[in-house]
């Protein structure tokens, strides 16, 4: 039986939603590759990862798994000893170790200006949901889009609740440990600061490293053909 083509799976972070990959899933297709973006939940690292693991055993096709954000918590956790995915992407993402939260890693390096932009509200299933202020949003989360393209993605965006910034990674295998990896990230990120960026590249063992400069972290809008260039690679591999 002939090996399948892999499908690229994308997995967006807190304050982003699915549609954030439109530029990158256009590109693939003009290449005939299949993508899927998932809709994450934003609820909590273990319960997204179990989400994300079913949208990849539902495909029945090899993976190659993309993540933004804390969606590199979710990836890092839904692709541990999980035969199906071959191969990592980081888009301006998180590549966490066992028990490490993204809360703590945000901050293990100074750069990160999130916490001050951030609304917290409780919500009835207990703990606080997180989102980015509307007056903010564009500086903060996407400073080098239009302002009407940054105005909608405030109004779309996914709050994430407080839980799943500050749980630690369950698994005990994170899947970058064993699986090939590839990093692309700008410098100019305000969430998640460069110098945390190189850091978990380095740790990772990265395949490749792509550093955008003067990009946002909202990579996947602003800069859609070096994540695609990206993506390829880890394809082609």
């Amino acid at each position: 039986m002939p090996e399948q083509n892999p499908v690229v799976v994308l997995v967006h972070g807190a304050f982003a939603e699915s549609a954030s990959w439109n530029g990158v899933v256009e590109r693939l297709q003009t290449q005939s590759i299949d993508a899927v973006a998932v809709a994450n939940p934003l609820r909590s690292v273990e319960g997204d990862a179990a989400y994300v693991r079913d949208v990849i055993a539902g495909l029945g096709r090899p993976v190659v798994l993309v993540a933004h954000s804390y969606g590199g918590f979710v990836a890092t956790e839904a692709a541990a000893n999980n035969d199906a995915v071959k191969s990592l992407v980081y888009v301006c993402a998180f590549a966490p170790d066992t028990g490490e939260n993204a809360f703590d890693l945000s901050l293990k390096f100074p750069g990160s200006t999130l916490g001050d932009a951030l609304n917290a509200y409780p919500v009835s299933t207990g703990g606080n949901e997180l989102a980015i202020r509307a007056d903010v949003f564009h500086q903060q989360f996407c400073a080098d889009v239009p302002a009407e393209t940054a105005a909608l993605m405030a109004a779309t965006q996914r709050p994430v609740t407080q839980a799943a910034l500050t749980t630690g990674l369950p698994t005990d295998s994170p899947a970058w440990k064993t699986l090939p990896s590839w990093f692309v990230f700008s410098d100019q990120d305000l969430n998640i600061p460069v110098t945390l960026h190189r850091f978990l590249a380095d740790r990772a063992g990265a395949k490749n490293v792509r550093e955008i400069a003067g990009a946002s972290h909202a990579l996947s809008v602003s800069e859609p053909d070096a994540v695609t260039a990206t993506i390829q690679e880890a394809l082609n591999a």
